[in-house]
């Protein structure tokens, strides 16, 4: 899975260092390649909510993602590759890996099904 952290984010809400167009052939060359599995963008921060559950039981629930960090995640790819060499070349080729933003790679858990 490719958990794309967006960095410095402008106004209109696209990540510096690439545009709508570079999404467009990324997402183009991913399906092209036959890796695919399934993706998807998240909506605006502003509809984010966060819960949380003390060790009593007691939940909180706050308006926003408020975590610790600058960056946000925007969005995921899960492709399927052979190994993690192929995942991290792919990575560097997403856009949300340019201009301060991140691209995690993880694998996705197989619990024996």
């Amino acid at each position: 899975m490719l958990l794309i952290h967006a960095g410095a984010v402008s106004e209109d809400g696209v990540n510096e260092g690439c545009d709508v167009q570079d999404w467009q052939n990324f997402d183009k060359a991913v399906q092209d390649a036959g890796i695919f599995v399934s993706g998807e963008s998240l909506a605006d921060l502003v509809t984010a909510t966060t819960v949380k559950v003390a060790g009593d039981g007691t939940r909180t629930v706050v308006d926003g993602p408020f975590a610790e960090t600058r960056e946000v995640l925007g969005g995921f790819y899960v492709i399927d590759v052979p190994d993690l060499d192929v995942a991290l070349d792919w990575a560097a080729r997403c856009p949300g890996s340019w201009g301060g933003g991140s691209v995690v790679v993880r694998p996705v858990a197989d619990f024996g099904a």
